[in-house]
């Protein structure tokens, strides 16, 4: 299927309704885990433009098919309801002449109503896919929902899935086409504590986990050919008062590579790291917070062809080069699994994970071009 003047005269006349939809869904706290009002709202959109079959899955996921069989083949689109905001109050949201701010404008709210828009064209004319299709609104894709969201649709459609593409960023012409993995821990460091005159002397967790954090920070990260591999800190909490010796501190640290030999390096490293410490006496526990795969074993021809038609449809719409890129997205799933993905950005905006957020309105029209034009392929 190629792109028409009459898809051309459906997306001019959508851009009303596709801002009153993020307007619609930004008013909606969607919290990691905490997705189901947002769910709830995007199946009921689904049904109001005729869509048969929309379910919510355990994972929150509201799953459209379109034209899918029950053992055929299908193709994904995504992109994911939930912000990495915490807020389950709605949250500010100022509009000026050419742009909207709102935490999670963008990161995914833009995307995903972008994403509703294009597919109301082909449900609405019934246009089958090359495959099944699955539109999917999917949760958990922020931090700690450790891609809950597609987990769950690879465990129920597994081999079917011939690809994946979700819709998130902030770029018109970055496409991610290889995982960052990582590995995301909650450790507990525990002491006797005491009081900090009458029981000076007595270890302190803080001072502990204080060296703790700077003996990790001076890990050498392994590499293996181009790979880059990173750690941080991102969390310290602990103690009680001034004058009480900590008896237990905690910080959330993680390590992130694009390569699986160095992530399992940098999970070796980080055990050792640990080891150390309970060797010498200190009670330590250690949670995993969240695990995010790395791409393995992937067929490289269908890769490229996927990542092929992405760039087609950037060099088409935008007029510049695509910008293959590596990140931690949904795309981690399928690419872990062997299965071609691509993640693509369908407006721009700047702030992301930030409170100051802000989505360009002028970027629609053409993100709502691109979205549809790599959609056409698939039909």
């Amino acid at each position: 299927m190629t792109f028409t003047p009459e898809i051309q005269t459906y997306l001019d006349a959508s851009q009303e309704e596709l801002k009153q939809l993020i307007r619609d869904l930004c008013a909606i706290p969607a919290p990691s885990h905490h997705e189901e009002k947002r769910a709830a709202f995007c199946k009921n959109w689904f049904e109001s433009i005729g869509a048969k079959g929309v379910f919510i899955d355990e994972a929150k996921n509201v799953v459209c098919p379109h034209h899918v069989t029950e053992d055929g083949p299908v193709t994904v689109f995504m992109a994911h309801t939930d912000t990495v905001f915490p807020d389950l109050d709605p949250m500010p949201f100022v509009e000026t002449g050419d742009t909207f701010h709102c935490p999670g404008v963008c990161d995914d709210t833009a995307n995903l109503a972008v994403m509703m828009l294009c597919a109301k064209y082909f449900i609405q004319n019934d246009i089958p896919g090359k495959t099944g299709i699955l539109f999917v609104a999917n949760s958990c894709e922020e931090g700690l929902g450790n891609l809950k969201g597609c987990r769950a649709i690879a465990n129920r459609y597994g081999k079917r899935m011939k690809s994946l593409v979700t819709f998130d960023g902030h770029s018109l012409n970055a496409v991610v086409h290889h995982a960052v993995g990582s590995h995301r821990y909650q450790v507990t460091v525990k002491t006797e504590g005491g009081h900090s005159f009458v029981d000076f002397g007595n270890r302190n967790a803080i001072a502990a986990l204080s060296e703790m954090v700077s003996q990790l920070y001076r890990i050498e990260v392994p590499t293996e050919g181009s790979s880059k591999t990173t750690y941080n800190v991102g969390t310290i909490s602990g103690g009680t008062s001034v004058n009480t010796i900590c008896q237990e501190a905690t910080m959330l640290y993680e390590y992130r590579s694009d390569n699986h030999i160095c992530l399992e390096k940098m999970r070796q490293l980080f055990c050792e790291v640990i080891d150390s410490y309970r060797t010498a006496g200190i009670e330590i526990e250690v949670e995993l917070l969240g695990e995010r795969p790395c791409s393995a074993n992937v067929d490289a021809n269908a890769l490229e062809a996927l990542k092929q038609k992405a760039a087609d449809s950037v060099l088409r719409v935008t007029g510049q080069e695509a910008s293959f890129v590596s990140a931690s997205t949904d795309c981690n799933i399928p690419l872990s699994l062997g299965i071609p993905s691509v993640c693509m950005g369908v407006c721009e905006a700047s702030g992301l994970h930030t409170r100051e957020e802000v989505l360009y309105l002028r970027s629609l029209p053409q993100g709502m071009k691109l979205c549809m034009d790599f959609l056409c392929n698939f039909f």
